[in-house]
């Protein structure tokens, strides 16, 4: 965060423009920041970007406090800050960013989203404005919404953690030959893009028959001078103990091994015999696949994982599905077309007569990708709408903290 040279956005006044500098700013904490959101803020004075900011991690400096910082001075008469999320006005462990605004004397805030946390949302505009500071919203608002998936979910879903279901397919909907072949269904560039959204999650979750069959990393590569690898939580979904028989695997061995989880039902019958092995279970409670996955949910509420991106076979996804559990898809479709009845689909599991009780999917993002295309969005009902969300009373850690 520093002092901004005056030469980017000198000549205009276009608050969108501003505000998407804002959100670029907020990637730059791509992954970091969790439980917190991704907020970036900048301070304009005369159309010039004088200050900059972001926020870098829970317990830093909030994005809007950064850029008063970076400014190193009181900001100009008439004066305006830009900031992807509404201010804070609660005291956590840096401050309420309402009142350092105020009294840094802003004469103008520009925001994109409402903060979705109860002790927040709409207060910290109620308080600016009640101080006389001019104050617009909404600026590209659905832009600032997308940069926290996951903890607009957990403010607005009981505290409960985003799962994210990711699937690569032909034309057609195929993950696979008949034969298993999947390497390579997208291109480079969508597979660069997956390392990007791994990223962006705490935590990764698969089937014992992908790690058994694939020996996937589960890590985040991203290339660069030299190729940088970051580890999420990773988690290994085993309901019959399959995984002890195949100490090999890179789950096991790689440098992350310490981050990887074998999860499993507390009533089988193999778990016993694994008391003395240093890899980390959980066994839950359930006796068919939605009750087991709501306890993995709820065992992540408790570890504070607020996201859990979810790659597998289409049995596995489909289980996800069948059960009502996954909140968002994302699908990477290849221009490639096998035309083969027993080719491998993305999604098993569940039958549907009628187009009527389809799933859909909801808040569309399409994104192109070499020859490659991204949709994601958030899945919805048969219904049409999307499920009720269960608000939390409390959030274990709110706002931007």
């Amino acid at each position: 965060m520093h002092k901004k040279s005056p030469d980017t956005f000198s000549q205009t006044n276009d608050a969108a423009i501003f505000m998407r500098h804002a959100i670029a700013l907020a990637r730059r904490a791509w992954g970091k920041t969790h439980p917190n959101p991704l907020v970036g803020a900048l301070i304009v004075e005369s159309g010039h970007i004088v200050a900059e900011g972001w926020h870098t991690r829970a317990g830093e400096a909030h994005a809007e406090i950064a850029a008063l910082r970076a400014l190193g001075r009181r900001p100009k008469p008439g004066s305006t800050l830009y900031v992807t999320l509404e201010p804070c006005c609660t005291h956590g462990r840096t401050g309420a960013c309402t009142q350092a605004i105020i009294e840094a004397g802003i004469s103008q805030v520009v925001a994109g989203a409402i903060d979705p946390f109860p002790a927040h949302a709409g207060r910290g505009f109620d308080i600016l404005r009640a101080a006389g500071i001019a104050l617009t919203t909404g600026i590209c608002k659905a832009e600032c919404e997308d940069l926290n998936l996951l903890f607009n979910h957990r403010m607005t879903h009981g505290g409960t953690p985003f799962i994210a279901l990711k699937t690569a397919t032909t034309l057609d909907g195929r993950i696979a030959t008949r034969t298993g072949q999947s390497q390579w269904i997208t291109g480079c560039e969508a597979r660069a893009d997956v390392m990007r959204w791994r990223r962006y999650f705490p935590a990764i979750a698969t089937s014992s028959t992908t790690a058994i069959g694939d020996n996937p990393r589960l890590t985040s590569r991203i290339p660069g001078n030299a190729v940088e690898e970051l580890c999420p939580l990773r988690f290994v979904f085993d309901r019959r103990l399959r995984l002890p028989k195949h100490p090999g695997l890179q789950l096991f061995t790689d440098n992350f091994h310490e981050r990887t989880t074998i999860v499993t039902r507390a009533n089988t019958p193999a778990l016993a015999a694994l008391s003395h092995e240093s890899s980390r279970i959980w066994a839950l409670p359930g006796e068919d696949d939605a009750t087991f996955f709501q306890a993995f949910k709820a065992r992540c509420v408790q570890e504070n994982i607020d996201g859990v991106w979810v790659e597998g076979g289409g049995t596995f996804l489909g289980a996800w599905l069948k059960a009502g559990m996954a909140d968002y898809l994302f699908h990477y479709t290849a221009p490639k077309i096998l035309a083969d009845a027993d080719a491998l689909p993305a999604f098993v599991g569940t039958a549907r007569d009628a187009l009527a009780d389809a799933l859909e999917l909801h808040e569309l993002h399409h994104t192109v990708l070499g020859a490659d295309f991204l949709t994601r969005g958030k899945i919805i009902t048969p219904a049409g709408t999307p499920e009720a969300p269960r608000q939390q009373d409390s959030p274990a850690t709110g706002g931007k903290k």
